[in-house]
């Protein structure tokens, strides 16, 4: 068989499975054992997709997964998340369209804290979206900030998925958890600027009944002093550590663990229940994510050894694209990819093209995983499948789907410049990396 028909076929194999709606990891299985009975060498091919799993795993580099996600099931189920963003709304009373406001803040608050888009998501959908659809705000604003803001957790560190790229690409894990920092405050920042813009030129988007609330300063300053500055001894325990150097990835994640454990222990909220809750849950988490990289791992493999990696590489030499057209291309094939399957299909497929593309290139591999980043990012907001699309119509299962994808273009938009930037401003995403060297 020649490399297009190859690729061909593995891409067929997935479809098929995809179609009749096994899940991912399961789906790259399937293509996996048929891969390897015929590309390997019958049964020496499945021996060897069973040592080539085991050797996926059993690396060092991916320990940062489950204790990321410890952190956030740990913060989640005890209560504090909720503290928090009780607190971060005291301090936001005299904003325009101070709920949606407190679903920016807020929320990039916990994407900082856990590090997962559905958990973000989630949450706030089903308390401060709710809320502000009762008093009357605007879809744009309501479902737009949730939705924005739990895709942040996908660059703000901890963030499972960055270690997921840079374990299945190579990427240094520790650049790609600092190098999301800057991009994720910037599109923060402007997702709060675009709230209270449109509350003061739109003022029939947000009530203005908010003013009317009254507090102290006390009322105010304790709750925030008490409920969000100790947790972000977490941050930056996390991110303290990696940037002086005294920590590796997989040692801030657990520093960051530790130090999310003594925060549940010093509130008196841990108890038996919500820590064995909270435990299985990253069981749960982890194991699904640890499958799918093996199941990644030997799909690359697969690809490599069959010839269809090398064919599908030589038709880009053949090409000759420069390094930006190159770049303009993946970014594209990932955003068009994104409105349609999941996030991790997206890398399970494109890594192993991608990165030995731009690695002949020339290209930064953590200029461009960052990047990546933000079109999967982006992935999780576009119609008609984005992942947090679904996640906001099943907190808020009155609102038609039509005005949940309305309410999320702005925030699209905004995410779209924020890359464009990324492209075209380089040093806004490897200047936290540099200082790593």
């Amino acid at each position: 068989m020649i490399w297009s028909e190859i690729l061909l076929m593995m891409i067929c194999l997935l479809a098929v499975q995809f179609a009749i709606g096994l899940p991912v990891a399961f789906a790259f299985l399937g293509a996996n054992l048929i891969g390897a009975w015929i590309f390997l060498g019958g049964e020496a091919g499945l021996v060897q997709l069973v040592r080539n799993a085991s050797g996926s795993v059993n690396s060092f580099a991916l320990a940062p997964i489950p204790l990321f996600v410890l952190m956030g099931e740990l913060l989640f189920h005890t209560g504090l998340a909720y503290k928090a963003i009780d607190a971060v709304e005291k301090m936001l009373v005299r904003l325009p369209a101070r709920l949606a406001c407190v679903t920016v803040v807020g929320g990039t608050t916990f994407a900082a804290l856990s590090g997962s888009s559905i958990a973000n998501t989630a949450m706030l959908g089903g308390t401060l979206s709710q809320d502000m659809l009762r008093r009357g705000y605007s879809p744009t604003l309501t479902f737009g900030p949730a939705m924005a803001v739990g895709g942040i957790a996908v660059l703000i560190p901890p963030s499972a998925l960055a270690v997921m790229l840079g374990s299945l690409s190579g990427i240094s894990i520790s650049q790609l958890l600092i190098g999301g920092l800057l991009p994720g405050l910037l599109m923060a920042v402007s997702f709060l600027v675009f709230v209270i813009l449109t509350a003061v030129w739109s003022p029939s988007s947000a009530p203005r009944e908010d003013k009317t609330v009254i507090l102290t300063k006390r009322e105010r300053y304790i709750p925030f002093l008490r409920d969000v500055v100790p947790l972000s001894g977490i941050f930056f325990a996390v991110i303290g550590g990696m940037l002086t150097g005294i920590a590796t990835p997989t040692e801030a994640a657990a520093l960051g663990s530790i130090a999310a454990l003594i925060a549940t222990i010093a509130y008196r909220k841990l108890n038996l229940t919500n820590l064995v809750k909270s435990l299985m849950e990253t069981a749960k988490v982890s194991i699904s994510i640890l499958f799918i990289i093996v199941a990644s791992m030997t799909f690359s493999q697969i690809l490599s050894f069959s010839g269809a990696t090398s064919g599908f590489m030589q038709v880009i030499r053949d090409v000759d694209p420069t390094p930006m057209v190159l770049i303009l291309t993946m970014l594209g094939i990932i955003l068009v990819m994104g409105c349609l399957i999941d996030q991790i299909s997206i890398m399970m497929i494109t890594l192993p093209f991608f990165m030995p593309i731009a690695q002949s290139a020339g290209i930064d591999p953590v200029w461009l995983g960052l990047m990546m980043l933000v079109a999967i990012e982006l992935g999780l907001l576009t119609p008609p499948f984005g992942l947090l699309l679904m996640v906001m119509q099943g907190s808020s299962r009155q609102t038609p789907l039509l005005q949940i994808y309305k309410a999320a273009v702005p925030f699209i938009l905004i995410e779209l410049v924020v890359l464009a930037l990324m492209l075209f401003v380089p040093a806004l995403t490897m200047f936290l990396p540099s200082l790593l060297h």
